[in-house]
C-alpha cells in the first residue's frame, strides 16, 4: 500500500520561496508517476507538476518557471520548490500517486491512485 505525507506548507509574504515535502512509501520502484496537485478555496484540484519513473519532469503552463518538482532518492522524498510565490498560489497542495508507465505519465487527477492528506500554503500581498 503507498503511503504519502507531505509537509512544510505555511503562511509567507508574495515574492517568497517555499519548499514542500512529501514522504512517500510502498510504491513500485519502476513504472509510477508522482504528482503534486493544489487545491485553491472553492476550486478544483488541479495538477502543477509531475515525475515519472523515467526521470521527466513536467508542469502546468500557470506555474513554468516557477515550480520545481523533484525526488531525493535516498529518502524517498518527493520535493516541490515553489519560486516567486504569488497570493494565487493560496491553496491545498498535495502529494500523488500512480502506477503509470513514463509514457502515460500525465497532470490529470483520474491517474492518480493515492494521496496525502495535503498542506496548506498561504501567500500574502
Amino acid at each position: 500500500q503507498v503511503q504519502l505525507s507531505e509537509s512544510g506548507g505555511g503562511s509567507v509574504q508574495a515574492g517568497g520561496s517555499l519548499r514542500l515535502s512529501c514522504t512517500v512509501s510502498g510504491y513500485a520502484e519502476n513504472n509510477y508517476c508522482l504528482a503534486w496537485f493544489h487545491q485553491a478555496p472553492g476550486k478544483g484540484r488541479e495538477g502543477v507538476a509531475r515525475l515519472a519513473s523515467d526521470g521527466s519532469t513536467s508542469y502546468a503552463d500557470s506555474v513554468k518557471g516557477r515550480f520545481t518538482i523533484s525526488r531525493d532518492y535516498d529518502k524517498r522524498t518527493l520535493t516541490l520548490r515553489i519560486d516567486s510565490l504569488k497570493p494565487e498560489d493560496t491553496a491545498t497542495y498535495y502529494c500523488a500517486s500512480a502506477r503509470s508507465p513514463a509514457h502515460d505519465c500525465v497532470l490529470g487527477r483520474w491517474l492518480y491512485e493515492d494521496w496525502g492528506q495535503g498542506t496548506q500554503v498561504t501567500v500574502s500581498s
